[in-house]
């Protein structure tokens, strides 16, 4: 075994730094495609119509309780399945970055369903009915009054699902998905695991920048969106 090489953290590090935009990237398509969805879903949540509450529900419930790694391998090699059943075409396994986006937006969605509906819940009723009696419509009541509030009090666990989508992004390796993590591995691979324990404290360094980069700028949207919940708020007394 050999000795611990301070200076080959270093250096896997200047060999992961390439590989930041490919993480950054899956995990800012996932967030949106996810949060797209997950408002789709919220609604269907919130909604008086019941089948629709029932299959957003049901949604919730099953990926919820299905293991990232799981949902993942589901995605890569059941999508081709389906895709040759419907059309009768056979597609092979390349184009593993849509594969992947795929299963965390559907993973991310089931979060930012429940996250974007309890959200609007915290809005006070009150409000939205002091609204209708001031004569605005149901889309500038949502526009003015309960988005603004309702995204002040999301950005915290906002921040922390896409923290964790972040770090769940990490088993697309598994598929054979070249970012962060696929990179590290195959610089363990190429040293024949002489130098992993370097390379993995390399790779945790980049994951821990990324993290506390991420935290700050949902910070600085927490304290901006909290004066304007603020200014929502002197307004509605007023009025």
């Amino acid at each position: 075994m050999r000795p611990f090489a301070v200076g080959y953290v270093w250096q896997a590090f200047r060999l992961l730094v390439p590989f930041t935009g490919v993480t950054l990237g899956v995990t800012l398509l996932s967030v949106l495609a996810g949060s797209l969805f997950g408002a789709l879903l919220a609604w269907g949540r919130m909604s008086r119509f019941a089948p629709a509450r029932a299959a957003a529900s049901l949604y919730v419930h099953i990926i919820r309780c299905t293991p990232s790694i799981v949902l993942i391998f589901i995605v890569f090699y059941g999508f081709p399945k389906l895709f040759q059943l419907f059309t009768g075409v056979r597609s092979g396994y390349g184009g593993k970055l849509f594969y992947v986006v795929t299963a965390l937006s559907l993973l991310s969605a089931a979060s930012m369903c429940e996250l974007m509906r309890s959200a609007c819940c915290s809005v006070d009723r009150g409000q939205t009915e002091a609204a209708f009696c001031c004569g605005m419509s149901k889309l500038q009541t949502a526009w003015f009054i309960v988005i603004p509030q309702a995204a002040a009090a999301a950005i915290p666990n906002f921040c922390s699902e896409t923290v964790s989508l972040l770090k769940q992004g990490a088993l697309a390796f598994t598929i054979g998905f070249v970012d962060l993590m696929g990179e590290a591995t195959i610089i363990v691979g190429r040293s024949y695991g002489a130098h992993g324990l370097e390379t993995w404290l390399a790779l945790g360094g980049m994951y821990w920048l990324i993290t506390v980069a991420v935290e700050q700028i949902f910070g600085i949207l927490e304290r901006r969106f909290s004066r304007g919940k603020s200014q929502v708020g002197q307004e509605a007394q007023w009025n």
